[in-house]
């Protein structure tokens, strides 16, 4: 099919030009950009360089009353994101959302409530989804050869962010630009990433730190515990402040135990389940034998562009999304889950108050330094 989908950027930043310069490249080539929106002058000055030809707005509703654009990328500060699509999709217009969906679930409840009446096809920006080590652990435990998940640990540290990072912006790393810190910004993949391999958990315990090691108001340092639904638990730990950090996700099973670290995907095998080991076996210290194997994999992760040819495939022929829209709140849901559960001092269960939640941001809003 030689049409092309005429898109239109909503953020000229660091991630929209991403993008901007992935479809320019050809790497994308049944999308067009043929309109890009930002609020900053400068911004929309550098992407007529890159894009000559293309209409640039100043505001997201004159690019959507254009009658120019087929679909729409939101690329901008979180707490726009649920608002922009319903915005999209009221007026029939496809739209990708960058990660995160938002900021809190209430307003992303109301985004997938627009999705649903709309009929446009919605896409969330979780390219994480695409890697060939996330897609095979996905894979070998759906399959369901390891049996049920016993522990989750996943030590994610390597978002190591310089105070100078912090600075480049009024609007980052507080209450009212961000709505959070590495959770909301940095971990959005990791977090939709363990709910989508894993579940979500049913129950978690978090301690965050405010400001530890940066001179901000949000978190830049987790620690996590976690509760699933089948007994099974859990740790997440991340932070911006460690450096060098580390980058270790690891999930034990009743059949074995899968790692993810360095590149690799090992896998151990046990040769007889621990359940059944453990309940035959007469001997006061053995263990149940295993092999050991690096997993082999595709070896492909093609990132953000994957997910924006199959948002177009979506939109020309129906093909599938990397991730529907809809699932951002997963992750969203999870982050929410620990953020309140440091606000409030003691452990939440999922689904939690969304109203209390809502309430507790608030607050923070309110007193925030980047407040206006």
């Amino acid at each position: 099919m030689d049409k092309k989908i005429r898109l239109g950027v909503i953020g000229a930043g660091i991630m929209g030009m991403g993008h901007i310069n992935n479809i320019l490249s050809g790497k994308c080539p049944k999308l067009e950009v043929v309109a890009v929106c930002d609020v900053l002058s400068e911004r929309l000055a550098l992407a007529k360089e890159s894009l000559p030809a293309a209409a640039l707005f100043e505001s997201a509703d004159a690019m959507l009353a254009s009658g120019l654009i087929d679909a729409a990328l939101v690329a901008t500060p979180h707490y726009a994101h649920p608002e922009l699509a319903i915005a999209c999709m009221e007026r029939g217009i496809h739209v990708m959302v960058e990660k995160p969906a938002g900021v809190y679930t209430k307003q992303v409840q109301a985004m997938n409530a627009a999705a649903d009446k709309s009929g446009v096809v919605f896409g969330i920006m979780f390219n994480q989804r695409t890697d060939h080590i996330y897609r095979k652990m996905k894979e070998l435990i759906s399959g369901g050869s390891l049996g049920e998940i016993r522990r989750v640990s996943w030590l994610i540290t390597d978002w190591y962010r310089p105070q100078a990072y912090y600075d480049s912006g009024a609007w980052r790393a507080t209450w009212s630009g961000e709505g959070g810190g590495v959770l909301l910004n940095q971990c959005p993949h990791n977090l939709d990433l363990l709910q989508w391999i894993c579940g979500l958990p049913v129950k978690v315990d978090a301690k965050l730190h405010f400001g530890k090691w940066h001179d901000i108001e949000v978190e830049d340092d987790v620690s996590a515990y976690l509760e699933f639904e089948n007994g099974a638990t859990g740790i997440f730990i991340t932070s911006t402040a460690d450096t060098p950090g580390s980058n270790r996700f690891e999930i034990t099973l009743d059949g074995g135990k899968l790692l993810a670290e360095g590149g690799q995907l090992k896998l151990w095998r046990l040769k007889e389940s621990e359940p059944a080991f453990s309940a035959r076996n007469k001997e006061l210290f053995a263990a149940p034998a295993f092999t050991e194997t690096v997993v082999e994999t595709d070896g492909e992760s093609g990132q953000h562009i994957v997910v924006m040819n199959a948002f177009a495939d979506a939109i020309l022929c129906g093909g599938a999304l990397v991730a529907d829209g809809v699932e951002g709140i997963r992750g969203l849901t999870l982050s929410n889950a620990l953020h309140l559960s440091a606000f409030l001092g003691r452990p939440v269960e999922i689904p939690f108050d969304e109203d209390l939640y809502f309430a507790e941001l608030s607050k923070r809003i309110e007193t925030s330094r980047g407040r206006g």
